[in-house]
């Protein structure tokens, strides 16, 4: 796209206070310089433009790599990671869809951001399945609502009382914050040695601004309206079955629905397969529709259909 030098770089030796400091010297884009700046990306590949694009928004990449510093990683990398995300959002932009370029880089950002905690977490079978991605990323929030802040194991209360926050098993929530806690720290400072303090928290409010806000009400918006229009191609039983085992508050046995059709629990099980591949078929081509990432990116579809 262009030079990666020319951009500032996050660094962990020279401290975050530096780069941050450097990044809000670029100034944010207006509505009408952002739509010129796209075009003429998209349509000369202007590399000038793209550089506009890309470092009008390093602060909101770094707004939502704060998010992430709780899991032992260096703060700088989940940057630099989420840098690398809007960049390829940047590159795939169409500004004649309507949509603001922070609204669609957003998720590029934050799978970024994820897929590099889940590659360098050592965790057996961590992406599994989208409840333990969910724990993965919700136990942390989770504990700290019901301050749950001492350093050793939950107790049993605030293990059941989380569990049932998430809608996943007991032993899992267990599990789960055992191998977060490991070796390292989850509330690593992050600050220069020679001032102190954590500068992350007093140079990038943590609170989200009303861009943020509003990208993410249109995201989930966006995400509802595409699985409506996902299901309505599945027949009533697919439907039905589908609903109970993804959508519901408490996900139906297998045994529960298949004393319910009168068919095996294998059959409930293959009826169950069929349709979340429809429903994945539809949503990523609504996705693409909406110039939404490629279908590169469908092992996220699972975590989509479960926050839907």
């Amino acid at each position: 796209m262009f030079n990666n030098a020319a951009l500032p770089a996050p660094s962990v030796d020279a401290g975050l206070s530096k780069y941050l400091v450097e990044i809000r010297k670029f100034p944010l884009l207006t509505p009408e310089q952002e739509l010129a700046y796209a075009r003429r990306w998209r349509e000369h590949r202007d590399r000038d433009a793209a550089y506009h694009l890309v470092t009008s928004h390093l602060r909101l990449v770094a707004k939502i790599a704060m998010r992430y510093r709780g899991y032992g990683l260096p703060i700088a990398e989940i940057v630099s990671e989420g840098n690398i995300g809007l960049m390829q959002a940047v590159r795939r932009f169409d500004p004649d869809r309507g949509v603001r370029l922070a609204t669609y880089a957003m998720w590029w950002i934050r799978a970024s951001i994820q897929e590099y905690i889940l590659r360098s977490w050592s965790l057996v079978k961590i992406a599994a399945s989208a409840s333990q991605k969910k724990l993965f990323f919700k136990l942390r929030r989770a504990k700290s609502a019901i301050s749950a802040l001492q350093d050793g194991d939950l107790r049993p209360e605030q293990v059941r009382l989380i569990a049932e926050r998430l809608k996943v098993a007991e032993r899992d929530v267990v599990a789960m914050d055992r191998r977060l806690r490991g070796d390292a720290s989850l509330n690593v400072p992050i600050h220069d040695e020679d001032e102190g303090g954590q500068t992350l928290d007093w140079l990038v409010d943590p609170a989200p601004t009303c861009e943020i806000t509003l990208a993410e009400e249109q995201e989930a918006k966006q995400r509802r309206l595409a699985l409506a229009n996902a299901l309505a191609n599945l027949n009533a039983r697919e439907r039905n079955i589908f609903t109970a085992r993804w959508l519901n508050e408490e996900s139906t046995t297998l045994e529960e629905l298949a004393a319910e059709y009168g068919v095996s629990r294998e059959r409930v099980r293959q009826i169950e397969e069929r349709a979340f591949q429809k429903v994945k078929a539809a949503m990523l081509t609504s996705r693409h529709e909406a110039n939404g990432p490629p279908s590169s990116r469908a092992k996220e579809m699972k975590q989509g259909v479960a926050r839907a």
